[in-house]
């Protein structure tokens, strides 16, 4: 996928080539830049298959039930999304990648309108304790994570993903002790970008880990997701032999973080920095294709330089079409 994104954008830089025989003057436009890219998305996106009613998630982990008016996109063109569409940094191992997108069945992953999707992942950490729930102080946990998303961001920026403020609660921390369900959403700022991100987390605790489910989108789509917290809560469960109930102290680890670790995000910094709450949505779009100019920038240079040393061929040579 990433050959063909290279192949594409090289075509599309080669237009300019082919057009100035001195390759010093030429000039990229970002607009164009910015039409290559979507043509690009949209045919890849044209590809897709979605799906609705029952879906097995990670070998038989857990059932997904498709709540109304979503459809599910599967891991592998999920995974295919959030990396060569959306720009996020590969999966570290097999157990960060996606195990699948959902979407508002009226909308899709190269859409620019205020639409969200939702990351369907499982952490294997452990069982989570969740004795300490009752004692949480929320206003407390959400200083320190103020604090913690602060420190991320040397890492951060030095990585070359921009810095985050993390300005509040969107929607405040819930757990529901009985069906092992956890809820909360998050307001994030992200440097250079207009206005502020909605994170909302889902966590399904299991036997040997939990189920992450992560709605991301602009902060307009906070009410809508709020209506939807009780359907899409409801449309995912463990499978027997991985429900909570089925932990077994004798064989079964224990995670080393419990309720508020799960809300201040420790096992995510650990993992990434908050990398994993990086998604770059659809709206975005065009910030990843100007990022594409900025790489076009650097061919353009590359050819510019073996032009100077004799290297580079003229549009009339064969190679150069080729």
């Amino acid at each position: 996928m990433k050959k063909t994104l290279f192949l594409y954008l090289s075509l599309f830089l080669s237009v300019f080539v082919h057009a100035q025989t001195d390759t010093s003057q030429v000039e990229l436009d970002p607009e164009a830049a910015i039409a290559a890219y979507r043509v690009y998305a949209d045919s890849v996106a044209s590809t897709f298959k979605y799906q609705t009613g029952t879906v097995q998630l990670g070998n038989g982990v857990a059932t997904l039930k498709v709540p109304a008016g979503y459809k599910y996109l599967d891991a592998a063109s999920a995974n295919i999304v959030l990396v060569d569409l959306w720009g996020n940094p590969p999966a570290a191992n097999e157990e960060d990648k996606s195990l699948g997108l959902l979407f508002p069945e009226n909308s899709g992953p190269t859409d620019t309108n205020s639409v969200h999707a939702i990351d369907i992942t499982y952490s294997e950490e452990g069982y989570i304790d969740d004795s300490d729930a009752k004692d949480l102080d929320y206003d407390d946990l959400l200083k320190q994570m103020k604090e913690d998303t602060k420190a991320a961001n040397e890492y951060r920026t030095k990585e070359g993903y921009p810095a985050i403020e993390l300005m509040g609660w969107a929607s405040a921390p819930y757990y529901d002790a009985a069906n092992k369900k956890l809820h909360w959403a998050k307001e994030l700022h992200f440097d250079e970008q207009e206005g502020n991100t909605l994170n909302y987390n889902i966590r399904i605790l299991g036997r040997k880990g939990y189920l992450q489910l992560n709605a991301i989108g602009d902060m307009d789509v906070l009410p809508g997701v709020k209506k939807d917290i009780e359907p899409i809560l409801a449309s995912v469960d463990f499978n027997d032999g991985y429900r909570y109930r089925d932990f077994d102290s004798n064989v079964d680890k224990v995670a080393a973080v419990g309720i508020g670790g799960l809300i201040a995000g420790k096992v995510l910094m650990k993992a990434g920095l908050l990398a994993k709450l990086g998604i770059i949505l659809a709206k975005f779009w065009k910030v990843i294709a100007l990022g594409f100019v900025a790489a076009l920038g650097s061919i353009r240079q590359f050819l510019t330089n073996k032009k100077k040393e004799g290297e580079m061929p003229t549009p009339q040579d064969p190679a150069a079409s080729a």
